[in-house]
């Protein structure tokens, strides 16, 4: 009989274990915030933010990380005015020239070659099968360093922008590798 009241006692106290339980929450949270963190509604009263304020601002003139302004406007005074002056800052790198060129070829051959040829000659595969036409040669145009990347910053007749593909730096490798490619098509 004592065996029996033991044997009924070990299983109350289980069930009353197993019953208390809740699978969705641990049972002991020593750091509450890292299993149920506190998310901020856009817009919400909270009173986190000083002055009773909605969310917090970035400060005026914060610029997102890794950006880097450009300062030519999307126009033809901003083509003509980038082709006079925007210089390529990586162009004075002598040791990292060979590894850009390699860079801007890869890039080239992924985003330009389908319109502008693997040799810059204006015979890529869109303008071969007709889907694009008027593509012109590298050698048939007056281009700079600056209005190569000025185009590929902000797009030129039926050419867009590039600038959501490719970051400030892969623009400049790519606008070295067109240079090469202008230069062996002018020889």
């Amino acid at each position: 009989m004592k065996r029996l009241v033991n044997i009924s006692l070990l299983i109350s106290a289980l069930l009353v274990i197993v019953a208390c339980q809740d699978k969705a929450k641990p049972n002991y949270q020593y750091m509450p915030n890292m299993y149920e963190p506190v998310g901020y509604e856009a817009y919400g009263e909270y009173a986190v933010f000083p002055g009773g304020q909605e969310a917090m601002i970035p400060a005026k003139g914060a610029i997102k990380r890794g950006y880097v302004p450009y300062e030519y406007a999307n126009s033809n005074e901003g083509y003509e005015l980038a082709k006079a002056e925007l210089k390529n800052p990586m162009a004075t790198d002598t040791l990292a020239i060979e590894d850009n060129m390699k860079i801007g070829k890869e890039l080239y051959n992924i985003y330009c070659a389908v319109c502008h040829g693997a040799k810059g000659d204006g015979q890529g595969i869109l303008m071969q099968r007709e889907k694009i036409l008027g593509v012109p040669s590298y050698a048939a145009r007056e281009i700079t360093e600056g209005s190569i990347y000025h185009v590929m910053q902000h797009g030129i007749n039926s050419m867009g922008s590039y600038a959501s593909q490719m970051n400030q730096k892969e623009r400049w490798q790519v606008t070295m590798y067109v240079q090469q490619l202008r230069a062996e098509l002018t020889k």
